[in-house]
């Protein structure tokens, strides 16, 4: 039997391993056999791909393609800024992200998350989380926000009625010409990112998670982004059912 012959078996295997089937006798195992569990069978077809490709490469795996080089932080031109579509009538955070990202013609650039000006503008102290009557916490403009043209307004969606945080010319006007600001506030906001767990940061972390404040206000006080918060809280047990909170 050739090398070629051998992982054409190989790969036949991995095939009925995969879906449920015992290469020896080709019989269907039982539900709950041990191939049956999802991860071995995702394993099985992963095995079972990468032979594919080995046999049409003619018995050497193609080499893998090469990483995709990290795009460039956001930056947007003052000229180009000049072409931002203001809208007379009150708009949300998320609009204004979008009209933003479509100032940009690079696809090798980094897009600008309506999240992170969020994010900035509770910096800013022009934002901030609040609890709702049903006990729900969300984001809702401070008395500076207000002032700068946030406020909150009535909508009518496919449910029904829901306030909405919107932003006047004023706002508009006001984030377009601070977009220099908002990325190194966000590199300040995670400059942990990436260094060890001190037993003072679980601490912090295990205090506010009791307390129920929202993942993204934990990340700003321990200066992490919110995947990180998520990790850490699974790591440390504080979960709710398959999901962190």
């Amino acid at each position: 039997m050739t090398e070629l012959e051998k992982i054409e078996r190989a790969k036949m295997y991995m095939e009925k391993l995969a879906n449920g089937i015992n290469p020896i006798d080709d019989t269907v195992a039982p539900d709950g056999d041990i191939i049956n569990q999802v991860h071995l069978s995702r394993c099985f077809f992963f095995v079972s791909d990468v032979l594919r490709q080995v046999l049409e490469n003619g018995g050497i795996r193609p080499a893998p393609a090469p990483p995709k080089p990290p795009k460039s932080p956001f930056a947007l031109p003052i000229e180009k800024r000049g072409r931002f579509a203001y809208s007379e009538r009150p708009i949300s955070i998320s609009e204004i992200g979008k009209r933003i990202n479509a100032l940009v013609d690079s696809e090798d650039m980094q897009k600008c998350s309506y999240s992170d000006i969020l994010a900035w503008l509770i910096t800013l102290g022009m934002m901030e989380w609040v609890s709702l009557p049903n006990g729900k916490r969300t984001r809702r403009p401070t008395e500076a926000g207000g002032k700068m043209g946030i406020s909150v307004a009535e909508r009518i969606g496919d449910k029904g009625p829901y306030q909405a945080v919107v932003y006047d010319v004023s706002a508009q006007q006001f984030i377009v010409k601070n977009l220099d600001a908002i990325q190194p506030a966000l590199n300040t906001q995670i400059e942990l990112q990436g260094t060890p767990w001190k037993k003072a940061h679980d601490d912090c972390l295990i205090d506010l998670y009791q307390k129920s404040v929202p993942i993204n206000e934990i990340a700003v006080t321990l200066k992490r982004n919110a995947s990180a918060i998520r990790k850490r809280l699974k790591k440390l047990g504080l979960t709710h059912g398959n999901s962190v909170v």
